[in-house]
């Protein structure tokens, strides 16, 4: 496989390193160390470094401002944001600026692309919970209030959604009455609306999105056929590269470590059965790493497969969540003591692996999504 990426994904990356040198991984705050919630907001200082360097508008087409890069290059961006647990939207944001782009009305892209470029605006998603695969088996309802379709009315519950509180439109999907799916972009305040605070295992705010006959524009409710499901792929595709990146940091502060530790005179990164532990991980990683690549590259292109793209994209969560689960499983052991001492980063890290590897699905749920596609396309 070819894993050359073009001139300007490779710009993106540099300067996506350049923005997050200035994160220090032992001042994000931790779940350990903090009684609810470890901040009411998310990294705003951040996230304006984010908009200066244009990295916030590097999938938005040129006509609204942005750069018109691709998946790929968003997923190269997240790798780097999850070396130093960065802790901003850029997945979500991202996502959905995409989902509206692709699929929305040229009226509302208008409207909020630009702004969402600058960091003026902050979206968010409602991806967790219950999704299912099935559009009958979205939580939440959607329907017409009229004949003319001038405006639509949600109702239902979504759990779960990461930065609720600090988006300015929460991205819902829904199903109507004749089982499609569709998109509904929410703003935070609205008459119906209810936010009731969950907190992740990385000790972030979420929400229990409730919403009792919220009544929105049509022009805000994407029925676009697809768009949902082309959403939810590259939102799980993007959660694969944040797992890649975070367990490459791992791997790296365990190789450090055990490159300085010494007993009986050596250090123990010489002994066979901690370098044969971190050879296994370096192995995860770089099928993580495939695997991630081939899902990107497959929304990127629209390339065709053996299976639907929601086949490589299970493949790959399917690695993302045991990878990493393994590699910071692996680095608590070969770090000893350390492991488990919170002046040490490492504990945080594992907090933001575990959230990781069950957004979206655990590896188990994807086994099964891969099952049923490889029986409804049988290859050869």
């Amino acid at each position: 496989m070819d894993f050359t990426f073009t001139e300007e994904q490779q710009a993106a990356v540099e300067a996506a390193k350049a923005v997050f040198s200035g994160v220090v991984p032992d001042a994000v705050p931790s779940p350990a160390l903090t009684q609810g919630v470890v901040a009411e907001e998310f990294d705003r200082p951040l996230w304006a470094k984010l908009a200066e360097s244009d990295l916030l508008s590097l999938v938005i087409d040129p006509q609204y401002g942005g750069a018109g890069l691709d998946p790929i290059a968003l997923c190269l961006v997240l790798r780097e944001s999850a070396k130093v647990l960065a802790r901003v939207p850029l997945l979500e944001s991202s996502a959905v600026a995409m989902a509206v782009q692709r699929y929305g009305d040229a009226e509302l892209a208008r409207e909020l692309l630009p702004a969402a470029g600058r960091g003026e605006l902050v979206f968010t998603v409602a991806a967790n919970g219950r999704t299912g695969h099935d559009p009958a088996e979205l939580a939440v309802t959607a329907r017409p209030e009229s004949a003319d379709g001038g405006s639509w009315v949600l109702d239902g519950v979504q759990t779960g959604v990461p930065w609720a509180q600090n988006a300015d439109l929460i991205a819902v999907p829904a199903h109507t009455g004749e089982g499609r799916a569709v998109l509904a972009l929410i703003p935070r305040v609205h008459d119906g609306i209810t936010l009731a605070e969950q907190i992740s295992t990385s000790g972030e705010r979420f929400a229990e999105v409730r919403l009792d006959s919220v009544r929105i524009e049509a022009r805000a409710v994407i029925t676009a056929e697809g768009a949902w499901e082309w959403l939810r792929e590259l939102l799980t595709t993007g959660t694969c590269a944040l797992a890649l990146g975070l367990g490459t940091g791992v791997l790296a502060m365990t190789s450090e470590y055990t490159g300085k530790r010494e007993q009986f005179g050596f250090p123990i990164a010489t002994f066979q059965a901690v370098a044969v532990q971190a050879a296994d991980r370096y192995i995860d990683l770089r099928a993580m790493e495939a695997t991630l690549w081939q899902a990107a590259w497959r929304i990127s292109t629209g390339a065709g497969g053996a299976l639907p793209v929601s086949g490589d994209v299970s493949v790959a969560k399917i690695w993302a969540s045991d990878g990493v689960r393994r590699v910071v499983q692996t680095a608590q052991h070969l770090h000893g003591g350390f492991g488990a001492d919170t002046d040490y980063p490492l504990h945080r890290y594992h907090a933001w692996a575990k959230q990781l590897e069950l957004s979206l699905g655990p590896a188990a749920a994807h086994e099964e999504a891969l099952g049923d596609l490889l029986a409804a396309h049988p290859l050869g």
